[in-house]
């Protein structure tokens, strides 16, 4: 078994636990989450998910991220204005690099935000439990124009 096909089985599992049904419409969007290396708003996972279900509606794909979120299988990137990005595939504390005109968003891989972390710890005698870490630049395809 693959590890998307692992996480979705584990996902599911914990759906079911929370006596939530599986429909279609709610695999469609865990799906459109677990197969994209983007950092989808809800409106683009709704315009994704109505092509394969034209009568899904966006509070059905609200109400699935809530739950998602709830669970801890997706992550939420706020923005100032008030506009929302999701990470299906680091549903985890990590950074993320947003560009600041077109508003792409990578995950860097660094590995010293580990080191970071615990020494903010110790500095300030906190429990650390979670963090956002956004870094905002433009991108290279941003810089070329």
């Amino acid at each position: 078994m693959d590890k998307s096909q692992q996480r979705l089985d584990d996902i599911l599992e914990k759906l079911r636990k929370r006596d939530c049904r599986i429909t279609p419409q709610r695999l469609a969007i865990l799906q459109v989450f677990l197969h994209t290396d983007q950092h989808p708003s809800v409106e683009q996972v709704y315009n994704q998910v109505r092509t394969q279900f034209p009568t899904t509606s966006l509070a059905t794909v609200y109400k699935t991220v809530t739950l998602l979120k709830e669970i801890g299988e997706i992550l939420e990137i706020g923005f100032a204005d008030g506009r929302s990005h999701y990470d299906g595939n680091k549903p985890y504390p990590h950074p993320h690099l947003i560009c600041t005109r077109c508003h792409r968003i990578i995950d860097p891989d660094i590995s010293l935000l580990d080191q970071l972390t615990s020494e903010v710890a110790k500095a300030t005698g906190y429990q650390i439990t979670s963090h956002q870490v956004e870094l905002f630049g433009l991108c290279p395809a941003c810089q070329k124009k």
